[in-house]
């Protein structure tokens, strides 16, 4: 059994709504161990290394913005498969869309801003993982 470590945000708008210890309840739940948290204001150079493969996109900008509007809680969570496991945890990228029983699906919504604000993220692979876990936590 290999155990994975995955990047988890939870993004201002989950901060905002105080949605923090629920994320934190699912993600514990599901059997997850969290190895590493810190709540922070990310800035502009940090945001613009963990959404580099967006840059150019006409959501980069909006999407910077976003993130940059209040703070973020960054996560390091481990286990068998915690990168799909999470994904699958956290829904489709699209609230209105997203399942019943998943973060997005119960606690999130369409609402109308130039970027989705879907209250986490999560690495998509173990090499975006570990890129993800360094620019939020260093080495």
């Amino acid at each position: 059994m290999s155990t994975e470590k995955t990047l988890i945000l939870v993004k201002p708008d989950g901060v905002r709504r105080q949605l923090v210890g629920e994320v934190i309840s699912r993600i514990e739940k599901k059997g997850y161990v969290i190895t590493a948290m810190r709540m922070m204001q990310a800035d502009r150079a940090l945001l613009e290394r963990h959404y580099a493969e967006h840059q150019g996109k006409p959501f980069f900008e909006p999407l910077v913005e976003f993130m940059m509007s209040g703070p973020v809680v960054a996560i390091v969570a481990e286990g068998n498969r915690v990168i799909e496991g999470f994904r699958s945890l956290a829904g489709a990228t699209d609230p209105t869309v997203a399942a019943p029983g998943t973060i997005r699906g119960d606690l999130a919504r369409d609402q109308g801003t130039k970027v989705v604000q879907n209250i986490v993220h999560g690495s998509d692979s173990p090499e975006s993982a570990a890129r993800e876990i360094e620019i939020f936590f260093g080495k």
